[in-house]
């Protein structure tokens, strides 16, 4: 074979250019890519992946968070909730009262027995929500405990705790404080499964880490008709007990100076 200037230039350069794309494609195809210096490794991959996604979770959790507490402040002010128009809420009560016109309800035993063991606890209350009028005081509301039980967190607006927290039987049944209207029943990342109800009079009353919600978003309820199941939700608890919150006006109230949880 005849050598000359063109052709060595020519083996050598086919030469360098496939060994360049057998080392890019030995590299990129195989394990060896771990080796060089600033690649992360298939374990710090993994955890990039998860970490994004993660991050993605926090973020939507931190904007539904934040969607509730603007929606509470909407309705606490007397506005309409956000995403929410007049028609539409027009529209949802003139449901909600069609719906009501349908449904009957027949007396049954156990229906009667909870009607003479209420009226048996209320006997004795002597306060008249008429004696002066038609003014609205909270001396005179007489409030149907959301839940028998024991107090063990009692209520401190100063460190942040703006309710009681009360411990109670597995899945105890618990009740509404008055009549109203359920204006939030979800789940939050700190509270678990919480229920708000909106009263008259800018009272409203939220009950949180249930384990069960039995009513949705718009429903009618009366004083002592239930609404949730004690349970363990959420990341602030430490066990099985109901957060129990009454606000008047966009304060916080202490309960226990209005409702006899015992």
């Amino acid at each position: 074979m005849r050598l000359s200037r063109l052709k060595v230039f020519t083996v050598v350069g086919i030469t360098s250019m496939l060994l360049i794309v057998l080392v890019t494609l030995l590299i990129a195809f195989t394990g060896l890519r771990e080796y060089i210096p600033g690649y992360p490794t298939g374990e710090e991959r993994r955890m990039i992946v998860r970490n994004a996604q993660l991050v993605d979770s926090l973020m939507v959790e931190i904007d539904r968070r934040d969607r509730f507490f603007n929606n509470i402040k909407s309705i606490v002010n007397g506005e309409i909730p956000e995403g929410a128009s007049p028609d539409d809420v027009i529209k949802e009560d003139k449901n909600i009262k069609k719906v009501n016109k349908k449904v009957h309800f027949n007396k049954s035993v156990e229906d009667s027995l909870f009607r003479l063991q209420v009226e048996e606890q209320d006997r004795f209350n002597l306060s008249d929500g008429n004696s002066s009028g038609n003014r609205f005081t909270l001396e005179q509301t007489s409030f149907f405990p959301p839940l028998k039980g024991v107090i063990v967190n009692r209520f401190g607006g100063s460190r942040g705790h703006y309710g009681v927290d009360i411990v109670a039987g597995p899945e105890a049944r618990v009740s509404s404080v008055l009549d109203g209207t359920v204006f939030f029943a979800g789940w939050t990342v700190e509270t678990g499964y919480v229920i708000g109800i909106q009263h008259a009079n800018n009272l409203v009353s939220f009950y949180k880490h249930n384990s069960v919600l039995l009513k949705k978003v718009g429903d009618r309820v009366k004083a002592g008709e239930a609404i949730a199941n004690v349970g363990n939700s959420g990341e602030y608890t430490t066990g099985p007990h109901l957060h129990f919150e009454l606000w008047y006006n966009g304060v916080p109230l202490n309960p226990e100076e209005y409702i006899n949880f015992n």
